[in-house]
């Protein structure tokens, strides 16, 4: 049998671990969790008589991965990952598909007289003696990941049915879905705690930003945006919708009695090790109602523009202008583009104990060291321009305004620079341009405009080429024609994704940006005073040396970072 089995040679039943090297002490010596993490498991898996490792990956304290290398380095087994995992049974007389769940075991194939198994938690003796007494037979032991184990058994012996739908399967539904009580009742049930979990565990091994639940007549269909494009995965049968959503209702604490108006809140969450906030937005739809969860990842974000993708000119230009002492910068961009991002890792690199730094934000997405942020409450009063108004007596240096929403946030911050502060804000609009009409649009006096406006930067998220599967190729020479005034050292080779492993066989892995940034000078000012068209005014930039996001884009693709294909994607509406 062909599988893909590592590390040392696998024993037949778990040996004693050495002293001081049983999984938890590893976890902890290898930093991947903490000595209080494990004492909190400790107590709660004596409370709920299983074992602490166990406990560990429920609270997601650690990763299946991190638990599953740490058996095998303290009981000396192989990890089964892969294509160890058969198509077809390996056996079919004495399996029961309850046992095999409960254990979280999976038989991967016959290894000459002995059964090759993939087990969750090697150190379950009974497992192992169990099935080779069932079987007849020796069993040798392999480490598994219990999300691969689970979706074999399902692939193998549940039915065909995949691992959502075997999970839900005992769930009700019908017109009891209409007593709010039996939905809570529900919502509280193991399936659907299960079901929900694995939803969002999924979404991030995927490296998903957004989880979207969507129900349909007679279906319910889970989708995730991993690198800014939707994909389509398993999801729960449509029976159990109502219950799934009021369990995500439950968890970010909106009301569950509610499904005629539109509600947000947020999921502060552990997931694999890793501190997650999930904001969470339901929307009445016909069928029921829609939900989407955008994570952030705390501990992953990086808020340095080399990290971004900023280089060359744009980011000369933005730091340029984050060096003024007074003005206003914009950054726009449609939603998803990244313009918060760009703020805040403005606002760190700003950022002294000189400085007072006040935001104005909604939601508040990531917490800065330092740095006064408010959260807008509309319900409350408390808009972006009440907010705006109020701080401007606290005596700050620095303003960020999540969004120039209307004409009087606009003209407080235009007045807020007039003062003397620097004001950081986002618009919606398609390049660097239509910032101005749209500031005009709004109503902001053009003699306030050309004051006060120091820059405005336009972005645009394209994916990463993925390292491992990246390869160059030559253009067709009507493309390369058109490339090379681009090309920085005559090198015309573009490159693309093969797929891969890696990358999901996607050809990408990740996100950068490309941008363009104008600076005001003065045939800018005067078109502006001009009431000039977002063309000519951006006609007037590109002549005075303005990098465009497609030029941008085209000076990556060459250097190996994008594709032209995803440049084109991205700035085929700028």
């Amino acid at each position: 049998m062909d599988m893909a089995l590592h590390s040392t040679t696998p024993a037949e039943s778990p040996p004693e671990p050495p002293p001081h090297q049983d999984p938890l002490s590893w976890l902890e010596a290898e930093g991947r969790v903490s000595a209080a993490d494990i004492a909190r498991a400790r107590r709660l898996a004596e409370d709920a008589g299983e074992p602490a490792t166990r406990m560990l990956a429920r609270l997601g304290l650690v990763s299946e991965r991190d638990l599953a290398q740490a058996f095998c380095e303290t009981l000396h087994l192989a990890l089964a990952e892969g294509d160890a995992y058969p198509d077809v049974p390996p056996v079919e007389e004495g399996i029961n598909l309850r046992f095999l769940r409960d254990s979280q075991v999976v038989p991967l194939g016959l290894e000459g007289e002995e059964l090759a198994v993939a087990l969750a938690d090697p150190q379950d003796e009974f497992v192992p003696r169990a099935l080779s007494m069932a079987l007849g037979m020796p069993v040798k032991v392999y480490v598994g990941l219990p999300g691969e184990i689970e979706a074999a058994i399902e692939r193998l012996y549940g039915e065909g049915r995949n691992e959502m739908e075997g999970i839900g399967a005992g769930l009700e539904g019908g017109e009891d879905e209409e007593d709010i009580e039996h939905l809570r009742d529900m919502a509280s049930e193991a399936p659907v705690i299960r079901l929900v979990n694995l939803i969002i565990q999924r979404a991030v091994e995927a490296r998903a930003s957004d989880i979207h639940i969507e129900p349909f007549e007679g279906s319910l269909k889970v989708r995730y945006r991993v690198d800014g494009v939707l994909q389509e995965v398993d999801a729960p049968p449509a029976r159990s919708t109502a219950a799934v959503i009021s369990r995500i209702k439950i968890m970010s604490r909106l009301n569950i009695a509610e499904r005629r108006l539109p509600q947000d809140g947020r999921i502060p969450l552990r997931v694999q090790g890793k501190e997650l906030d999930l904001r969470v937005s339901t929307v009445p739809t016909l069928y029921g109602e829609s939900v989407v969860m955008r994570l952030l990842d705390k501990a992953s974000v990086q808020f340095d523009f080399a990290a971004l993708g900023f280089d060359g000119q744009p980011r000369e230009r933005l730091l340029q202008v984050l060096e003024m002492p007074h003005g206003i910068i914009l950054v726009t961009g449609p939603t998803g583009s990244g313009k918060s991002t760009t703020l805040y890792t403005a606002l760190a690199r700003i950022n002294t104990p000189g400085r007072k730094i006040i935001t104005v934000e909604d939601p508040v997405e990531y917490q800065l060291e330092g740095i006064n942020q408010i959260q807008v409450k509309p319900q409350i009063g408390m808009t972006f321009a009440g907010a705006l108004r109020a701080i401007v007596r606290q005596d700050p240096d620095v303003i960020m305004v999540g969004e120039m929403r209307d004409l009087e946030t606009a003209r407080i911050a235009v007045q807020s620079a007039l003062t003397g502060h620097l004001v950081l804000s986002t618009l919606h609009t398609n390049d660097a341009a239509g910032g101005v009409t749209r500031l005009l649009d709004m109503g902001v006096e053009d003699y306030l405009i050309t004051s006060t406006v120091n820059g405005i930067l336009a972005q645009r998220l394209v994916r990463r080429l993925c390292p491992h599967c990246r390869e160059a190729y030559e253009p067709l020479p009507e493309i390369a024609e058109g490339l090379r005034p681009l090309a920085a050292d005559g090198r015309l080779s573009l490159y693309r994704g093969r797929g891969c492993e890696h990358c999901g066989g996607t050809g990408y892995h990740g996100r950068l940006v490309i941008a363009e940034m104008l600076t005001l000078d003065d045939p800018l000012r005067q078109a502006i005073l001009a009431h000039a068209t977002a063309g000519e005014i951006h006609r007037l930039a590109v002549a005075g040396g303005m990098l465009t996001l497609y030029q941008d884009g085209v000076r990556k693709a060459l250097e190996g970072h994008t594709s032209l294909e995803e440049v084109i994607r991205v700035t085929q509406e700028a």
